[in-house]
């Protein structure tokens, strides 16, 4: 079966996961649900103005400060703020979805993309509870909060409390990186667009459902812009001569959640899919 065949039965695992993470997960979200944020610009009948203008740091660069989750709204319709609409990516299974032919995978990894999409990415360190590597969280259906300042943006990932950390003082990378979950990442601001390098993340990183992955190799560059107050755009550019025969890139979506906080999903107390996954194979 090829690599595409499996994404329903993929959605359908990661939904049982998903299940297994959250359920104490309503009591949590209630304690924050409502509550107003802070600064946000909201319309006479007091819906969020989605498309009113980006917010700016005291230097007049773009604040990418926020909660953010992937951004599945229609052309056409108006993008949701609430928090009860959350939605994975549609490059959630196959990060490659819009490219023409798919990745360029080596030709090594072909093979492997092929069994775990036909497995139901039963090895995938998602469900065994990892982190999940910022590619992939984009991604997937958990709030991400972007802390930002002068000289560093923090992205917090409810999902296991993970975290990430940007530089944003041009510092150069690592020449030797101990290698990582989320690498090292170094950025600088090329007008209202904010360039973020990383290397030294780890081998066999995954980045979507499908199982593709990063490599020891990979450098990846994120042009992240906030195009107004409700929207990011993410341009990722993915140079791993490790896993795939050629760069290759994809453009991300991320829509402003506001009136909502994260909440605890931890997916490491008692979990126990692979165990049921192992029994039903």
């Amino acid at each position: 079966m090829g690599i595409q065949g499996t994404r329903t039965g993929a959605f359908l695992a990661m939904g049982i996961l998903f299940i297994g993470a959250c359920l104490n997960c309503t009591t949590a979200k209630a304690q924050w649900i409502g509550y107003p944020s802070k600064d946000v610009p909201r319309h006479a009948d007091g819906t969020v103005n989605m498309d009113a203008p980006t917010p700016r740091m005291a230097d007049g660069k773009p604040d990418l400060s926020g909660i953010w989750v992937a951004d599945r709204t229609p052309e056409g319709e108006t993008t949701p703020s609430s928090v009860d609409s959350i939605q994975s990516s549609r490059q959630m299974a196959n990060l490659g979805v819009d490219i023409p032919g798919g990745l360029p995978y080596q030709d090594w990894l072909k093979p492997i993309v092929a069994e775990r999409t036909e497995n139901l990415a039963l090895d995938d360190p998602h469900i065994r509870c990892l982190p999940d590597n910022f590619l992939r969280a984009y991604g997937l259906p958990h709030l991400l909060k972007f802390v930002h300042s002068d000289d560093l943006l923090v992205v917090l990932n409810e999902m296991n409390a993970g975290y990430r950390q940007v530089f944003t003082d041009a510092r150069p990378l690592p020449e030797d990186p101990s290698p990582s979950w989320q690498g090292y990442s170094s950025a600088t601001w090329q007008g209202d667009t904010l360039v973020v390098d990383t290397i030294g993340v780890r081998d066999d990183i995954w980045i979507d459902w499908n199982g593709s992955i990063l490599t020891e190799a990979a450098k990846v560059r994120e042009e992240i812009r906030r195009l107004d107050y409700g929207h990011m755009e993410i341009k990722v550019t993915v140079d791993d001569p490790g896993a795939y025969t050629a760069p290759w890139t994809v453009t991300l979506t991320e829509r402003i959640v506001v009136d909502a906080e994260l909440i605890d999903e931890i997916c490491l107390e008692n979990e126990q899919f692979v165990e049921r996954m192992n029994l039903q194979n």
